[in-house]
C-alpha cells in the first residue's frame, strides 16, 4: 500500500513513517510533504497514493484547503488535536484519527479500517467515504447554535438566536434582549456565547455586549477613534467599541 504523509513537524513525520514501516512489509511511504502548497503540488504531479495520513493544522493553513483544491484521490486519516466531539464525528463517518502524540495501536487500527473498506469495495477505494466533505465543512465552519435556553420566572424557554438583539453582561450576570424588547436571564458567559453564536450574525463589541447585525442601526465616531453602536432596541448603556476593534466592526458590518 502506498501512503502519503502530510505533516509539517519533521520529528512527527519521521516517527509516523517508522511506525508505518514496522506495521507491514507491504506498507510504503511514497512521500512526506510539510504544507498545504506542497501537498497540492505533490498530488498534482506524483502517482496517486492509496491512503493519505494528514495533519490538520499545517504551517500555511488547514489541510482541508488541500482537499478543496485537489479532489481527494483516496481515503484520508487525519491527525487531530480537536476535541472529543470532533473525534467522535470522524469515527461516525468511518474515518479514523490519530490523536497526537501518535499511538501505534491507533495507527494500526486505522490501517485495518482502510483494508476493511477496500475489501468491501472489491479493490482500491477510489474516494473518501460519503459524509466526510460535510464533516470537514463543519469542522472548518462549526455548526453554530440556532437556539438558546433562557430563563424567566422559574421557566426555561428556548428562543431562536435570530430573535436576540444583543446579549449584555454586568456583574457576572448575563441577559439576552430580544428584538421585541423582552429580557431573559442566560446561563452562558459572553466568552462561551461568542464561540457558539454565528460570527457572521453576532459581534463581540466589548466585554459587556454581543450584538446582532439585524439590530444594528448605525455606528458613529466617538472620542479617541472609538465607535458607538446604536441598535434598534434600547440598551442598558452605550455600546462603545474600542479603536482596536473598530475596524473589525466596520468590516463585519460591510461583509
Amino acid at each position: 500500500m502506498n501512503i502519503l504523509i502530510i505533516e509539517d513537524e519533521t520529528k512527527t513525520a519521521k516517527a509516523l513513517k517508522a511506525m508505518i514501516e514496522r506495521l507491514g512489509d507491504d506498507l510504503h511511504v511514497t512521500g512526506i510533504v510539510p504544507s498545504v502548497k506542497a501537498a497540492i503540488q505533490w498530488l498534482g504531479n506524483q502517482s496517486t497514493p492509496e491512503l493519505i495520513l494528514s495533519d490538520i493544522q499545517l504551517s500555511d493553513g488547514l489541510s482541508f484547503e488541500i482537499f478543496r483544491t485537489v479532489q481527494p484521490p483516496c481515503p484520508v486519516i487525519f491527525c487531530t488535536a480537536y476535541d472529543q466531539y470532533a473525534i467522535q464525528a470522524f469515527e461516525a463517518n468511518g474515518i479514523d484519527y490519530l490523536l497526537k502524540p501518535i499511538d501505534e495501536d491507533k495507527l494500526a487500527r486505522g490501517l485495518r479500517k482502510y483494508e476493511q473498506m477496500r475489501q468491501l469495495m472489491g479493490g482500491r477505494v477510489q474516494t473518501i467515504p460519503p459524509g466526510l466533505e460535510t464533516l470537514l465543512k463543519q469542522l472548518v465552519h462549526p455548526a453554530y447554535k440556532s437556539s438558546l435556553l433562557v430563563f424567566k420566572n422559574e421557566k426555561i424557554i428556548p428562543i431562536s438566536t435570530k430573535d436576540i438583539a444583543f446579549v449584555y453582561s454586568v456583574g457576572g450576570i448575563v441577559h439576552a434582549y430580544t428584538q421585541r424588547g423582552e429580557t431573559y436571564l442566560i446561563q452562558e458567559v459572553l466568552d462561551e456565547l461568542e464561540s457558539i453564536l454565528d460570527p457572521s450574525l453576532f459581534f463581540r463589541a466589548n466585554r459587556q455586549f454581543i450584538i446582532n447585525r439585524a439590530a444594528v442601526q448605525m455606528a458613529e465616531h466617538f472620542f479617541n477613534r472609538r465607535l458607538i453602536v446604536k441598535l434598534s432596541v434600547e440598551t442598558p448603556e452605550r455600546i462603545i467599541v474600542s479603536k482596536v476593534k473598530a475596524s473589525d466592526l466596520l468590516a463585519w458590518l460591510a461583509s
